[in-house]
């Protein structure tokens, strides 16, 4: 509470209201006593040009009825007494007073017209101003009654002697009752303001104390809270820029938020890009290790002639350009893998039966089929035209096939079966044998995955066939994936039946 804002706002309204009555009571204590003559000294003036037109307006008979009515007021209106005489001081009009007041005002009149000395009971007289030649004003204190007055003496235009008389107070006095009671006033007027201050200032702080809340709760990334004043003064233009700046905080790190995510996400994609290509450099180099060891070793015995029969050397030749067929085989894979992958083979569209498709896969593998003991179940016979890149389908449908027939296991059943959609096709490849564990099933697409190393290796599988599926599927914008049944595994994949 020491810094309050509040306190300070009562205090320096405090301050300038007692500044402001103590102004006011200097004013009133240095100049009241000079204005409050002033004052009464125009008062005067004013009559003394009324007294005088009233005259000039009067006929030789004298003022009427309705003249001495009207100066009578006016004279009284300004608290004031007229004397209006000739120039033997023989009384012409009296507003007011008795015959012992006429006779101290011509005693005050000689005085003041040939010098007299004045009466012992009136003294202390002092010159003001004369007006225009025409009358003077004096300031007159009369002993007797302990009064002080302000005289007005002069000539009318219609050569009467006038004598207005106002009762100039003890202004003293006057002046330091009005201070007194100010000075009381003051106090009282400022314990009551700043009390009422005090409480007036809670309307300004208030709105104050609220945006403050606001800035903390900003502060602590919380911008559920706005202000919700409705005034127009600075304080609400200051609580509408607060909501302003909490909209756009809120925005900005809301943003920030979003691209700290994808920066994230970006730096762990990078991580993984890298993880792949250490993982996809170790598959490679495994994956060529052995055929060239191979090669390596029969080529160095055929060079040393470690077998000099015809049939064993042949048998060495034959060994090496399997080996080399496999590693060429598997860098064209990779090659085409690589294509797609970057986008550098585009998908180009046709039309075309899928089915005569299988089919001409399904008879590539015919020998193959026999030598294994597989029986491969095709029962579509109406052709199924889908939009799709031909020779890309072709290799997925050969992979699908290849794959199968080498997994296919028990019965030893392999079945192929088109699945109507609305507005797709799904190719789905079946074979029966051993269930791919739940946890590889996501993995089979990656490249070099393989479930059953020792498998693969069997029938020369690389780990490289599903990859490719994947990539041409993604090429076509297009699903794939695989199903484990309760006495084999499905690969399937869809392809568009509408243009």
């Amino acid at each position: 509470m020491k810094h309050s804002l509040r306190l300070k706002i009562t205090f320096l309204l405090t301050i300038s209201l007692a500044l402001t009555i103590f102004l006011c009571w200097g004013l009133n204590k240095s100049f009241l006593t000079d204005y409050y003559q002033y004052s009464k000294i125009k008062s005067l003036d004013s009559v003394f040009y009324e007294v005088n037109n009233t005259f000039n307006e009067s006929s030789q008979k004298g003022l009427t009825q309705e003249q001495l009515v009207m100066m009578d007021s006016m004279i009284s209106k300004n608290n004031a007494s007229a004397y209006i005489s000739d120039m033997d001081l023989g009384l012409v009009y009296r507003s007011n007073g008795t015959d012992r007041d006429t006779q101290r005002v011509k005693k005050s009149m000689k005085a003041y017209l040939y010098g007299n000395t004045p009466d012992t009971l009136i003294d202390k007289i002092k010159w003001i101003k004369t007006v225009d030649n025409k009358y003077d004003i004096y300031i007159q204190h009369d002993a007797l009654m302990q009064m002080n007055y302000i005289d007005l003496i002069g000539i009318l235009d219609t050569g009467f002697i006038v004598f207005i008389r106002t009762n100039m107070e003890n202004l003293q006095a006057s002046s330091a009752i009005s201070n007194n009671f100010l000075a009381y006033v003051g106090i009282f007027v400022t314990v009551v303001g700043t009390i009422v201050m005090y409480f007036i200032s809670r309307s300004f702080t208030k709105p104050i104390l609220v945006l403050e809340n606001i800035a903390k709760k900003m502060s602590n990334l919380d911008f559920n809270a706005k202000y919700e004043g409705k005034s127009q003064d600075e304080i609400g233009q200051l609580g509408n820029s607060i909501n302003m700046l909490s909209e756009k905080l809120e925005q900005t790190i809301s943003e920030l938020k979003v691209a700290n995510i994808e920066l994230q996400s970006d730096i762990e994609d990078k991580v993984q890009i890298d993880e792949m290509r250490k993982e996809f450099l170790s598959n490679v180099t495994h994956e060529l290790k052995t055929p060239i060891a191979l090669i390596q070793g029969y080529a160095e015995g055929l060079k040393d002639n470690i077998s000099e029969d015809e049939q064993s050397r042949e048998f060495y030749c034959e060994v090496i350009i399997d080996e080399a067929m496999k590693m060429n085989k598997m860098v064209k894979k990779l090659l085409s893998l690589n294509q797609l992958e970057f986008g550098n083979n585009q998908p180009e569209i046709i039309r075309f039966d899928i089915v005569s498709l299988i089919n001409s896969v399904i008879q590539s593998t015919d020998i193959l089929c026999k030598q294994k003991e597989i029986r491969i179940i095709f029962e579509e016979k109406q052709p199924c035209y889908v939009w799709a890149d031909e020779y890309m389908i072709e290799e997925v449908v050969t992979n699908y096939v290849s794959n199968a027939i080498n997994h296919a296991d028990g019965a030893k059943i392999v079945e192929i079966k088109l699945i109507h959609m609305e507005n797709v096709v799904r190719v789905a490849v079946f074979n029966t044998g051993e269930l791919i564990p739940e946890e590889d099933l996501e993995k089979v697409w990656i490249k070099f995955y393989k479930v059953d190393k020792a498998r693969t290796r069997e029938y020369g599988g690389n780990g490289i066939g599903l990859s490719i599926v994947k990539a041409i599927m993604n090429a076509h914008n297009k699903e794939c994936g695989v199903v484990n049944h309760s006495n084999g595994v499905e690969f399937w994949f869809e392809l568009d039946i509408t243009s």
